[in-house]
């Protein structure tokens, strides 16, 4: 087999695979990205499956309907298995969506209420670094 010049370097194939192949394995262990741990969706009040989240970890909502001025929904976010309440993530009676983020990690449940409404949820796993360029900034007064 003829060897290969890459930057100036002679490497022969079988070299070449290994070292692309090494670089290929390595990649993932240092670049981690936001990683999508469930996604639920519907048109109606409903209680998701439990998940089990590490902190941090992020709540993507959307919520659209065909009937605006008679639409609302409320998502809770239910402690695992107790289904006690662990806090509410959002309230409308319009169309949009939100982001919420969490430093609590644990296993939860969703209770979505909806009316005429139509919604997905996806719960995202997070680095502390990506969590970061979630976290307002604080303005200085100056």
């Amino acid at each position: 087999m003829e060897p290969v010049l890459v930057h100036g370097v002679r490497f022969n194939m079988k070299t070449l695979r290994f070292t692309v192949l090494a670089i290929a394995l390595l990649l993932p262990l240092s670049v981690v990205a936001e990683q999508l741990v469930r996604e639920f969706s519907g048109s109606r009040t409903s209680q998701t499956a439990e998940f089990e989240v590490d902190a941090p970890w992020l709540i993507d909502w959307r919520v659209n309907s065909e009937f605006v001025d008679s639409m609302g929904m409320t998502v809770v976010l239910l402690n695992e298995p107790s289904r006690t309440h662990a806090g509410t993530i959002m309230k409308t009676k319009y169309p949009g969506n939100g982001l919420k983020l969490f430093n609590e990690g644990g296993r939860y449940s969703l209770k979505v209420d909806a009316v005429l409404a139509n919604w997905t949820i996806k719960v995202i796993q997070l680095t502390p670094e990506e969590a970061e360029a979630y976290t307002p900034k604080k303005k200085s007064l100056l």
